[in-house]
């Protein structure tokens, strides 16, 4: 009976691991032990070099821009995106005439492709035409270099993930806002609670889990940012807004050093999953201090 069973089991379950062993763990291993190979044009590996890639890499002082901007770029994303998805999805949730048409438009960003927005974007930080040098001429003020100044090529990346990357953040932490009882705040009003108490003691905590999924899904996202780089900047200028992933794409399939290329993805892996690791024991740490 029990041997039954467990050839039932594995039957349901052998689609799902032949998936992810063809299309997850297969890459994985092939990527590691790529980046111990030395690679002729068409990525073909020709001799084992140990984790001398590796150390090349860290040795580099184009890749530990990469790493510099890459985390730069993560954390002010990831933080503003969380940020202003939740007070959207707090004024979105009040009952006010049309907010039906804002909400729409707070989540539209969802239907547009990444392609069709750094297009979109591109236009805007135009320094002819653009809309805000337009804005910044109107208001008698110097005009910024959007995408070919360092600091400001990298706010304009920023920017456009944040836009981009909004409508999801928004309408999950919507759901969460909704679904807090209307009794609590009931209760809360008929003590006098403040506007801050209220969102302190009642809707920060009631969505806690979904500030985290949320924060997960940002984070992962923005480390794997590819095509705003590649359309606006090129990983340019002067490689402050190269990012892990435009840095792995060039040198894979433009300079074709794919053993390189691997030691990068490997080390792009090694730090979600160690960032994402310590995301997932503080709030575990933080729900037993609940529970205490």
């Amino acid at each position: 009976m029990h041997k039954r069973q467990n050839l039932l089991a594995f039957g349901l379950l052998f689609p799902s691991i032949l998936v992810l062993g063809t299309f997850v763990f297969y890459p994985m291993i092939k990527t590691f032990w790529l980046s111990t190979q030395t690679t002729d044009l068409m990525g073909n590996p020709i001799k084992s070099v140990g984790f001398k890639n590796f150390t090349n890499l860290f040795n580099s002082e184009i890749f530990r821009t990469s790493i510099t901007v890459t985390l730069i770029f993560v954390l002010v994303t990831t933080v503003v995106t969380v940020v202003l998805a939740y007070w959207l999805a707090i004024l979105a949730s009040s009952k006010l005439k049309g907010i039906g048409f804002f909400r729409t438009i707070f989540s539209a960003t969802m239907g547009i492709s990444v392609t069709v927005a750094s297009i979109l974007w591109l236009f805007m930080f135009n320094p002819q035409i653009g809309m805000f040098s337009r804005i910044l001429a109107f208001l008698h003020l110097p005009d910024i270099n959007w995408l070919s100044d360092p600091v400001w090529a990298l706010v304009a990346i920023i920017g456009t993930t944040v836009w981009m990357n909004l409508g999801f953040s928004f309408l999950i932490l919507l759901g969460a806002v909704q679904a807090i009882p209307e009794d609590l705040y009931q209760v809360a009003d008929l003590n006098g609670a403040s506007k801050w108490l209220r969102l302190t003691k009642i809707t920060l905590p009631a969505t806690e889990p979904t500030v985290f999924f949320v924060t997960v899904v940002t984070l992962i996202n923005a480390f794997q940012t590819f095509g705003q780089v590649d359309i606006l900047t090129a990983g340019g200028p002067d490689y402050h807004t190269n990012l892990l992933v435009y840095s792995i794409y060039q040198d894979a399939f433009v300079n074709h050093a794919v053993g390189r290329a691997s030691a990068e993805s490997v080390v792009l892996t090694v730090i979600i999953m160690v960032v994402t690791f310590i995301q997932f024991y503080l709030n575990k740490r933080k729900a037993a201090r609940y529970a205490d």
